[in-house]
């Protein structure tokens, strides 16, 4: 049964609506046309066609996925009409073609005018991209400079025909605003001839997303207000009274603080370049450092071993001596003994002779006889067992003023090396104590002997003298040089952030406090669990406090006499400040100076 036209709603070919004939696979009148679920229809050859290219079965109108193909049928009603539409179309085909010419002339004038445009937008914004790359390629190395860009993401670059088959699908030259559909050049033609009012643009991809999902009308306006892209009717609806601008300008507004902020991110990879480069040339100086610690302390150590080994070699040569002396001395006295045994035994036999000689004889030479023989009394001489008492210990004390003034030698060498570790440390007047007076420049305290009356801070000790730092430290090393002249009651070092405020306290390292202190009448200690006490000799005016973070190290030394004077080795685990604890007294204190280690130098002239 063949349907007439005006059955269709269609007197002539002007008349017939091309949408209705149209497949908008092939871009040609439909054959064998078959209806989907979503309503829209498509050749038959053509959605299966299409649906094997694709992992789902998706319109390519509305671009509704189905995860099980739909069963499709002819619809016979739209091929009869199609049919007839392609008998109308013959006999008009001259007058269509001619048309369709004087178009596609002005269309493609339309189409170089807006190129031209586009091309003169590129070239401005290329300008400006040249400039910026120009601005950043001087802050880069070489090596950085010739390193390509990463490439832009596909979806940007390269945009697929959506109506073309096959894996070899040619890349789309326009996308239609309307049909949501991107054309490769010879799909274009035929789009354009058959639909004159639908609008073009560049090919892109993801083309339901340039369109209001409300009003499926395409996002020409940008609501600044709300920070979104809307169509026209949303500016009479959602966003009515809302400012918005054309969705070319807020992009251009945007593309150039995207510049800036590509510039800044640009600032930000070349400060951590430098930061690596850095990095990489510490290690290089950390190794070569190590070469030479290890070097000096292979003769460090040689000297101290060639000093025991020299003082153990005079150690056995002065035994060895005291023992020659001691048998030679044994060996006189043994043949001085002998000798009188000798002439002991003599006398015996003389008086044995005597006593059996006769009375008168007897008589006679009783009185020489009978006197004491000349010897030496033995009573209190000896020959010592021990070769010496203390011998050991002398040399073992000499060895140890050796060391001492070895480690003396040292501790200079130590402070010479942490002088490049100077911190700017300040004090923090909301942590003092109200017995306490702070300079101006928050770099002298000193006890005022009266009570001030200041703001209850959360952060202020209410009862035990003490002030902190301003500054902290989370890493890295520090140095920085106290003054404290001849006051003798003090504590200095650095204390936990988290260290209680209120109330009495105890300063241990036990409470987060390392420290060395100074209390009149008991001398030097550190505060160790229990507080260990410390000779110092002479009294140190001038004190240096290091701390290297990592390492858990906080070293104090005697900056006048270059010694050191004690280290603590713990963990440090949370932020850790400079402490000041001034004991209480009547009247004012001599004041605690924190010292610019610039001042070394004239100190040491003093």
């Amino acid at each position: 049964m063949t349907l007439p036209l005006r059955r269709a709603g269609m007197s002539s070919p002007g008349n017939l609506s091309e949408e209705q004939v149209h497949c908008s696979i092939c871009l040609d009148v439909f054959t064998d046309p078959v209806s989907i679920p979503c309503g829209h229809n498509f050749c038959q050859a053509c959605i299966l066609g299409y649906w094997k290219s694709s992992p789902l079965y998706r319109c390519p109108m509305c671009k509704k996925s189905f995860y099980k193909r739909p069963d499709v049928s002819v619809n016979t009603v739209l091929r009869e009409i199609a049919e007839q539409f392609k008998e109308m179309r013959l006999k008009s085909m001259a007058g269509k073609l001619a048309k369709g010419n004087k178009w596609t002339v002005e269309r493609r004038k339309e189409e170089d005018e807006e190129r031209l445009l586009e091309d003169d937008r590129e070239e401005e914004m290329k300008g400006v991209e040249e400039n910026v790359t120009r601005n950043v390629a001087e802050e880069k190395s070489p090596e950085e400079a010739i390193q390509p860009a990463p490439p832009e993401s596909p979806s940007w670059r390269e945009v697929l025909c959506d109506v073309c088959l096959g894996e070899g699908r040619p890349k789309a030259v326009k996308s239609c605003l309307v049909c949501l559909t991107s054309y490769c050049e010879e799909h274009l033609r035929s789009h354009a001839a058959r639909f004159t009012k639908h609008k073009l643009m560049e090919p892109v991809a993801n083309m339901e997303d340039r369109m209001c999902p409300k009003h499926q009308r395409l996002l020409e306006l940008f609501c600044k207000k709300d920070q979104t892209c809307v169509c026209v009717l949303c500016t009479e609806t959602d966003h009515r009274a809302h400012y918005t601008v054309p969705v070319e300008r807020e992009w251009t507004e945007k593309r150039a603080h995207l510049k800036k902020i590509q510039v800044d991110v640009q600032q930000m990879i070349q400060d951590r370049v430098r930061k690596v480069e850095e990095v990489k040339r510490s290690v290089e100086l950390n190794k070569a450092s190590a070469k030479r610690e290890t070097e000096d302390s292979m003769q460090v150590f040689s000297e101290l071993i060639r000093s025991i080994r020299r003082t153990q070699a005079d150690v056995v040569a002065l035994i060895e001596e005291k023992r020659r002396r001691t048998e030679d001395r044994a060996r006189d006295l043994v043949t001085e003994l002998e000798r009188e045994i000798e002439g002991l035994r003599k006398r015996y036999t003389d008086l044995e002779n005597m006593e059996r000689t006769d009375h008168i004889h007897f008589l006679k030479n009783f009185p020489a006889m009978s006197a004491a023989p000349s010897v030496h009394d033995w009573t209190d001489t000896s020959v010592p067992t021990d070769v010496s008492v203390g011998l050991i210990r002398t040399a073992v004390s000499n060895l140890e003023a050796a060391f001492t003034k070895m480690v003396d030698k040292l501790a200079d060498g130590e402070i010479q090396k942490i002088l490049k570790y100077t911190a700017d440390v300040t004090l923090d007047p909301d942590t003092a104590n109200p017995w306490l007076q702070l300079s101006q420049d928050r770099r002298q305290v000193r006890h005022l002997g009266a009570w001030q009356d200041l703001p209850d801070h959360p952060d202020r000790f209410d009862t035990v003298v003490i002030v902190l730092g301003r500054e902290g430290f989370t890493s890295g090393r520090h140095y920085w040089e106290v003054q404290v002249g001849e006051k003798d009651d003090w504590y200095m070092g650095v204390a936990r952030s988290s260290v209680n405020r209120k109330g009495r306290i105890s300063v241990s390292t036990a409470h987060g406090y390392w420290a060395l202190a100074m209390k009149k009448g008991q001398g030097y200690r550190v505060s160790t669990v229990p507080p260990l006490p410390l000779a110092l000799d002479p009294k140190p005016k001038r004190v240096g406090v290091y701390v290297d973070y990592e390492e858990g190290q906080i070293s104090f030394y005697d900056v006048r006499a270059r010694t050191h004077l004690y280290t603590f080795s713990d963990r440090l685990t949370e932020k850790i400040l400079p402490f000041f604890y001034l004991y209480c007294c009547d009247k004012a204190s001599d004041t605690v100076v924190i010292c610019p280690v610039a001042e070394k130098a004239l100190i040491q002239q003093s």
